[in-house]
């Protein structure tokens, strides 16, 4: 069995469907995809989170950014540019962080086998996934400090780098991201341009949870202090990060599979596998 393959085990029923999909099913399983690996997802992602929150903390008090909506001071505009610009960075590193487990997963989602959690941690190739979320987390920090466009277009085309290097075994961070660009290109930008959908979706639910709920409040005549937001809004946002960042990951996972499938005719691969008595998961190992 290749390098990264999926162990044999118990059969149930797969959570990912073996056939192309629309943007919305996209999304519906990336869901499933993270039900089903709820607990080792959150268990990382939540430190993750954490952490970022604490880091941007001491960052936004020096550009004198404040809650609960962290608007730019117009007099220390560049402060907060920069500020941004590194929690772009840092989200990034979480994202491929969780992509590498979410990688790992989507094999075994995909073939129906089951995998105990654990196993799957072997399988994450930790040095080189740290290795890939730190270049990604670099360029995703000065590609938003040189604009947004920039991150748009770099958030679109290497976010599947991670799981190519966990499910696909690609020999390196440098070769996942460059394979991650040709991926991401296929089909008119689809894959791109999903990514960027999944992201402002989750957006819109993270801005609610962390922020809008404050205008929510004062609407019903409910106001906090300001010592008391300093604190209450970053948990907020920490808590629907992790949600969000682990249900962005597992988007990628699927939505790789999914391309494979649409563009390279992965689920005939698979099935001629089984044909001949294997279970498939050799043919998810393309390094190529």
């Amino acid at each position: 069995m290749r390098d990264g393959a999926v162990a044999s085990g118990s059969t149930v029923p797969a959570v990912v469907p073996m056939r192309p999909m629309t943007a919305g099913e996209l999304l519906d399983a990336g869901a499933a995809l993270l039900r089903q690996r709820a607990l080792p997802l959150f268990a990382l992602a939540a430190p993750l989170a954490a952490g970022e929150q604490l880091i941007l903390a001491r960052l936004r008090d020096g550009a004198g950014v404040s809650a609960p909506t962290y608007l730019p001071d117009f007099g220390n505009l560049s402060g907060w540019w920069a500020v941004a610009a590194i929690g772009f960075g840092l989200e990034t590193v979480i994202l491929v962080l969780l992509g590498g487990y979410a990688g790992a997963a989507a094999a075994p989602a995909l073939l129906g086998r089951h995998v105990r959690h654990r196993t799957l941690w072997s399988r994450t190739r930790p040095l080189p996934l740290a290795a890939l979320a730190a270049v990604a987390g670099v360029l995703a920090a000065v590609a938003a400090y040189c604009g947004f466009v920039p991150w748009l277009i770099l958030y679109g085309l290497i976010g599947l780098a991670a799981p190519l290097l966990t499910l696909n075994r690609a020999p390196g961070p440098i070769a996942a991201l460059g394979r991650s660009v040709r991926v991401s290109a296929r089909s008119g930008l689809r894959p791109a341009l999903i990514r960027l959908l999944g992201y402002a979706t989750w957006f819109l639910v993270r801005f609610a949870f962390g922020t809008a709920w404050v205008a929510a409040a004062s609407q019903i005549g409910v106001s906090l202090r300001p010592e008391l937001l300093a604190w209450v809004v970053p948990v907020a946002w920490a808590l629907a990060n992790t949600v969000a960042y682990a249900a962005l990951a597992c988007l990628d996972a699927v939505l790789l599979l999914e391309v494979r499938i649409r563009t390279e005719g992965l689920d005939i691969e698979i099935g001629q596998a089984r044909a001949r008595g294997e279970d498939g998961s050799a043919v998810l190992v393309d390094a190529a």
